[in-house]
């Protein structure tokens, strides 16, 4: 049931940018698509609230809860710029909008923007790994919780290349040729 839920989400995240941007740019109505993009939150809030009652009726916390608070803290911390990034192109194909934005390619911009980009991504595996934690504190002495701490080490992993990418900018910034 959760990974069902997991890919409702994805979908419901999907239709609702859809529809949120539609309004906004087609039916120029933007306080509706305001009002639509805004619900994308509740879809998180579902998903973390139906894993907890999961957990909290017995059910063994394995890899499908781990990959519910993944996706949960990818979607606060990459969700934002995702709906970004799609708004940008969106108005720019169907409201006449600017070209959308393209990242710096060198120098200290490009460092910068790496960076951010990092941070975005370190934020989206903290939020995971916090969850991760409180679903193991949650489960308790009770129950397995390797498949969770499974995922906390993935989410080192993600933190640990995205410094490292970041990093590899700072020190060997991409130059004009």
């Amino acid at each position: 049931m959760i990974v069902a839920l997991i890919v409702a989400c994805e979908v419901g995240f999907w239709v609702l940018l859809a529809v949120g941007l539609s309004l906004r740019y087609l039916a120029r109505k933007p306080r509706a698509g305001l009002a639509v993009l805004l619900l994308e939150p509740v879809l998180e809030l579902v998903l973390l609230v139906v894993t907890a009652i999961d957990l909290k009726n017995g059910a063994q916390a394995d890899w499908k809860h781990g990959l519910a608070a993944v996706y949960i803290g990818f979607s606060v911390g990459l969700g934002h710029s995702t709906i970004t990034w799609a708004d940008q192109r969106f108005a720019h194909r169907f409201a006449g909008g600017p070209p959308p934005v393209k990242p710096p390619k060198y120098g200290r911009a490009r460092t910068l923007h790496e960076w951010k980009t990092a941070a975005r991504w370190c934020l989206a595996a903290a939020v995971a790994a916090g969850l991760l934690q409180a679903a193991a504190w949650y489960v308790g002495d009770s129950g397995d919780t390797s498949s969770l701490r499974a995922w906390q080490t993935k989410m080192l992993l993600v933190i640990g290349v995205n410094v490292v990418i970041a990093v590899s900018y700072t020190i060997w910034p991409k130059r004009r040729s």
